[in-house]
């Protein structure tokens, strides 16, 4: 399948490629930079003319009713703005900011605060989000603001009926299920009734619906979700990690999935090692296992950033394997964290985006 005449000519003249941040059955996404008739924006492309043929109906249903919840979002600064739609692509503004379940808010109410004035604002228009569930679609904006994004299921309300509301008071109740994570002093009574109470809508999809969508998706349709990594990251790399642990030349590991061009999800393994040239050997027995696909990408470290407990700090390896360096900048927090970024920036595998971000001096 290729892109209708019209889209295609768009995406040739004003259409920047740039980093690939997920691909599924569903659509691609990518970040780059679209020009408009006052310059050139960073830019975030969904398209579904790669997608299989037969989840094409689906993704179609889905792409649709993105790009009339942000037609009608457009002007409320809670989300990203539309800045142009096709047949089967749309482009959608950039926000400068990261995603919810990187940036941790422990203790921060005045996002939650924020995130609660931008829901308000969403359904005031009559939209209701309908996936506030995850975490990566709650983004904490560099002004400390909270925004949404992946408005694939959105739904768009010319009444405030009673499926109107059950859906407004879900998104509300998937919201204070953040707080309660990150700020739960900051919960108020009020919220903490909405909290203990679901709607009859919500009780029933957990009891039967969520079981037959996850049948379809995880059987019918082989997709997996966790934070975009697929079936390899859920599946794959706890194999893998175990297998990479047996090496003594090996003190620790982490594995990371990132979009690739070309098998769709690639998974980046970070070895905490002192011998640098660790990887041919760590390849070779990873091949003669006869488990799981080895990893695309081997990086040998000779520290891994961790948080105050210890543990590594996924969010960073993250952003390291998916190229999305001027993304770094607002997560480092300490002299341990910038030594690290120092050495594995230079050295890190995952080159085949072009897109030539710009990243803070990290010495």
């Amino acid at each position: 399948m290729s892109l209708p005449r019209d889209d295609a000519e768009i995406l040739s003249a004003q259409w920047t490629e740039g980093v690939l941040l997920k691909r599924d059955v569903f659509s691609s996404v990518e970040r780059g930079r679209f020009r408009m008739p006052n310059g050139e924006v960073d830019a975030i492309l969904r398209r579904i003319d790669q997608v299989p043929w037969w989840s094409y109906v689906l993704a179609r249903h889905l792409f649709q009713r993105e790009r009339r919840a942000l037609t009608v979002a457009h002007g409320l600064n809670v989300g990203p703005e539309l800045l142009w739609a096709g047949k089967q692509a749309l482009m959608r503004g950039f926000i400068d900011g990261m995603a919810l379940h990187l940036v941790k808010p422990a203790g921060d109410a005045a996002y939650f605060r924020s995130a609660k004035q931008a829901l308000r604002r969403l359904h005031r228009a009559g939209i209701c989000h309908n996936d506030l569930a995850k975490e990566q679609n709650w983004l904490v904006g560099r002004d400390g603001c909270a925004y949404l994004t992946d408005f694939q299921l959105a739904a768009c309300f010319r009444k405030r009926n009673r499926l109107f509301r059950i859906a407004a008071y879900e998104d509300l109740r998937h919201l204070l299920k953040h707080k309660r994570s990150y700020a739960p002093s900051a919960l108020t009574p009020k919220e903490r009734k909405i909290l203990a109470r679901k709607s009859m809508v919500a009780s029933l999809w957990l009891a039967t619906g969520k079981k037959v969508y996850q049948a379809v998706t995880r059987g019918l349709f082989n997709f997996t979700d966790r934070e975009g990594g697929g079936r390899r990251l859920v599946n794959d790399a706890p194999v893998l990690m175990l297998e990479i642990r047996k090496n003594p030349a090996v003190r620790d590991a982490a594995i990371v999935a990132f979009p690739d061009r070309r098998v769709g999800v690639g998974l980046y393994a970070f070895v905490e090692s002192d011998q640098t040239a660790l990887e041919t050997e760590l390849k070779g027995e990873l091949a003669a296992a006869g488990g799981p696909k080895p990893p695309e990408h081997i990086q040998i470290v000779k520290a891994l950033p961790r948080d105050a407990s210890g543990k590594p700090r996924i969010e960073l390896l993250q952003l390291v394997a998916t190229n999305q360096l001027d993304l770094i900048e607002t997560m480092v927090t300490s002299e341990p964290d910038r030594a690290f970024l120092k050495n594995i920036l230079e050295a890190r595998k995952n080159l085949r985006d072009r897109f030539n971000f710009e990243t803070a001096d990290m010495n």
